[in-house]
């Protein structure tokens, strides 16, 4: 009965990614049947790389022939901001025994602010299975929905131009509120800059990875001045107050 209390609550609190997460997985499974996938390429995607944004750049990398090399360097850099999503959560999930290690896997944008915003349980071991059916659910209403999109892409006849934009209009909605509930703004500022340099620099086609990793190395070289600002805008003074 417990078991069954802590799935619903763990449910109740994943149903506006689930909303999220549906639609964009079919847009993901539908690209990826256009470009001549089989549905079992869309269920294997999703299973087990589940990298929401880097699946729809593995999609053209795909089409375009790319080297394992190259995917495997374009999915580092695209999804190292998971590196500073872990870092907050390693004794937790060091906790949490062998079940720490799909919590590892299966940290997404969406997961990290969930898992950010629950409360502890009645008990540890409660917190515990609580965070994780959080993130077992969020990756199952993504892997449904890439599988439904990409058996369906037979029977969709209708331009999808433009379909992919959608996981722009996520990331948009994340920075957006994200940008109006933290008060540091140095990260998303020297993001946006780091970006619109290479932009400049390179061209659409080639500024993504050096900006994400110009971006990770200031971060990297300047953290603690840059925890040190935040400590001080949030009004803490004690470091191990922060999360």
């Amino acid at each position: 009965m417990r078991d069954r209390g802590i799935f619903k609550q763990a449910f109740l609190r994943t149903i506006p990614v689930m909303m999220g997460y549906v639609f964009l997985g079919f847009a993901f499974g539908l690209l990826l049947q256009r470009a001549g996938y089989h549905w079992l390429w869309a269920l294997a995607a999703s299973v087990l790389v589940y990298a929401g944004s880097m699946q729809f750049v593995l999609v053209g990398l795909l089409t375009q022939g790319a080297s394992l090399l190259t995917i495997a360097v374009t999915t580092l850099v695209v999804n190292s901001r998971h590196i500073f999503y872990g870092l907050s959560f390693i004794d937790t999930f060091k906790a949490m025994g062998k079940r720490g290690l799909y919590m590892v896997f299966s940290l997404t944008d969406e997961t990290y602010a969930l898992l950010c915003s629950t409360t502890p349980g009645s008990s540890p071991e409660d917190t515990k299975r609580l965070l994780f059916n959080i993130s077992a659910l969020d990756q199952c209403y993504w892997v449904c929905g890439s599988v439904l999109g990409a058996l369906m892409g037979n029977v969709i006849t209708f331009n999808i131009t433009g379909i992919d934009f959608a996981m722009t209009a996520l990331f948009t909605v994340i920075v957006v509120e994200q940008w109006l509930t933290t008060k540091n703004h140095v990260p998303a500022l020297l993001g946006f800059t780091c970006a619109a340099i290479a932009l400049v620099a390179l061209g659409p086609d080639q500024f993504l990875l050096p900006a994400l990793t110009a971006c990770m190395t200031i971060l990297l070289v300047f953290r603690n001045p840059v925890e040190r600002y935040n400590r001080k805008v949030a009004g803490v003074s004690n470091p191990q107050e922060t999360h």
